[in-house]
């Protein structure tokens, strides 16, 4: 619904089919896995798993992949498909399976999970993917959620404590440098990315040029969406901003910046209403997770609603 909403400025009818097939899609797909046993596929294929998500990612440094001119060579464009794959989302999928396996394997064969050399087998993994993605396509947010699974999938699996503590310094060691040493890295998209939702935060007026005409234009506009459907909102297909014919008013607001079209259109109380349903997926996956039939089954569900919290939680550019 908000996706036709949201991209009838356009008069364009291809962006209702394309979401209608990839329901259909989601559901032939859900079937099937149904009649899998994953552990043993992770078991037997997780080689190829491995090399699918190495040489998926690195596609988008081939011709295949386009930035949209916005720093980030996420997406990839294959002829004779009529829409573009983003490889670090569905390499997901396989991520939290394969390293899912490599808890449940290491335990399996009575070793201690916290210890040096498994520690350096699961975050080394981890890592690989983290600057994989950081490299092929400069998606570091898309990377950070890779950072975040492995950190669930590893305390559910029961790394002691310490190296989490461990780490946790270590990411403020790294904040603390940034702040630091600000003036180096101001110049970096990514980081101007962070500046700019720290300063709508903070309302920091020395920065108005970046939150309305540069890096947080897009953020600037959803707030803005956001904050004028008030309590109950402007009404469906009457938004202001999602319904003009200017893509600048709103941008990407049938992709990335659709919950701007939620809140604009059915305010507080449907901004609420769709998180609480998001909510009670992850929440169903955790109950799930507690009740697996193995440890492997555990991480696999453990590592599912890590992936949707982030991208319901977070707003990455296109």
């Amino acid at each position: 619904m908000l996706i036709y909403s949201a991209s009838r400025y356009t008069q364009s009818t291809r962006f209702m089919p394309v979401q209608s097939v990839a329901i259909v899609l989601g559901v032939i797909a859900y079937m099937v896995m149904s009649s899998v046993d994953v552990e043993l596929f992770a078991e037997k294929s997780w080689k190829f798993l491995l090399a699918f998500n190495i040489g998926f990612v690195l596609l988008t440094r081939t011709p295949l992949g386009v930035d949209h001119d916005t720093g980030n060579r996420s997406w990839l464009a294959i002829p004779g498909i009529p829409f573009e794959l983003q490889p670090a989302e569905i390499v997901k999928l396989t991520f939290i399976l394969l390293l899912a396996w490599q808890c449940a394997r290491i335990q399996s064969k009575e070793q201690d999970l916290s210890s040096i050399p498994s520690i350096a087998q699961i975050a080394g993994h981890t890592l690989m993917m983290f600057g994989l993605i950081a490299v092929a396509s400069g998606d570091f947010g898309m990377g950070l959620t890779y950072l975040f699974i492995f950190v669930v999938v590893a305390w559910t699996a029961g790394v002691k404590k310490r190296w989490f503590l461990l780490a946790a310094l270590a990411a403020a060691a790294g904040v603390a440098l940034v702040v630091l040493f600000w003036d180096k890295f101001s110049g970096i998209y990514f980081f101007r990315r962070v500046k700019v939702v720290i300063d709508h935060i903070t309302g920091n007026p020395n920065t108005v040029y970046d939150q309305t005409m540069d890096t947080g234009w897009q953020q600037t506009k959803s707030i803005t969406a956001i904050g004028s459907g008030q309590l109950t909102g402007m009404g469906y297909l009457n938004g202001n901003l999602t319904q003009s014919a200017y893509a600048t008013n709103l941008p990407a607001r049938y992709n990335d910046e659709i919950f701007a079209v939620c809140g604009e259109e059915f305010g507080f109380i449907g901004c609420v209403l769709l998180l609480l349903l998001l909510g009670a997926i992850i929440l169903r996956c955790i109950w799930v997770a507690r009740r697996a039939c193995s440890p492997q089954s555990a991480y696999l569900v453990m590592g599912l609603p890590v992936m949707w919290s982030m991208t319901t939680f977070t707003r990455r550019k296109k």
